[in-house]
């Protein structure tokens, strides 16, 4: 049998949970870093959104 790579991650519009609205913490995180950038952070997104706007803030 072989092993998973565990590098891979799960793209968040595959998640189970994706359509649930984002956790405080993903809240939290993304008023952190969207400050002092011009980006702002909606605030009805969802699990998965929240996600990625965190990944596309981080980079």
């Amino acid at each position: 049998m072989s092993e998973q790579d565990p590098t891979l991650e799960k793209d968040p519009s595959d998640w189970v949970t994706g359509d649930e609205p984002a956790t405080g913490a993903q809240k939290s995180y993304l008023e952190t870093l969207a400050r002092g950038t011009d980006e702002e952070v909606p605030e009805d997104l969802t699990k998965a959104e929240a996600s990625e706007k965190i990944d596309d803030l981080k980079n």
